[in-house]
């Protein structure tokens, strides 16, 4: 019947509506490796308080190509992480992901596929995805990034409360 093809078509509308509404915040990194664990510390603070309904945390830890469902069904996605060559250790940036995704996956190919990070994968998304969220990166540089080295460094755990503000005013 007519009034089904309106329905369904105005159903799915609405999901489209209401997907290009939702906020991920996806966080990654290791709490292991010293300040490559900012992404889930940020996490922890933000999941300490109440979050809106149309936005969803997400842990992704590793950038690897099972964090691509991640980027799915929002909007817009803001993506936290440590990073290196950005400023001095500790420093806080908000960046383009375009500026950012060249030169590190430029970075990570030198390990081979197991080095491919959130460079790399910010370069697959646009192939991997039918419809691409806007992205926005909030990052620290990292002072010190070392296997089984639990804890922030002084420079990279200052800035988590100015990071969850951040991304908490970018959410309303």
């Amino acid at each position: 019947p007519a009034w089904c093809a309106r329905c369904i078509s105005s159903s799915a509308e609405n999901a489209t509506a209401m997907a290009s509404e939702r906020i991920h915040v996806i966080c990654f990194g290791n709490e292991l490796h010293g300040d490559d664990g900012f992404g889930p510390a940020v996490h922890a603070r933000l999941a300490a308080a109440p979050v809106p309904e149309h936005v969803r945390l997400l842990r992704a830890d590793i950038a690897g190509l099972a964090a691509i469902g991640c980027f799915e069904g929002c909007g817009q996605a803001i993506v936290v992480d440590a990073l290196r060559g950005f400023g001095p250790a500790g420093s806080l940036h908000a960046l383009d992901p375009a500026d950012f995704a060249a030169d590190a996956a430029r970075a990570e190919a030198a390990a081979g596929f197991h080095g491919a990070g959130l460079g790399a994968l910010l370069a697959l998304l646009p192939a991997a995805l039918d419809q691409l969220p806007q992205i926005r990166l909030v990052g620290v540089e990292a002072a010190r990034v070392a296997p089984f080295s639990p804890g922030l460094s002084a420079s990279v755990a200052a800035r988590l409360d100015e990071a969850a503000a951040h991304i908490r005013e970018a959410w309303r």
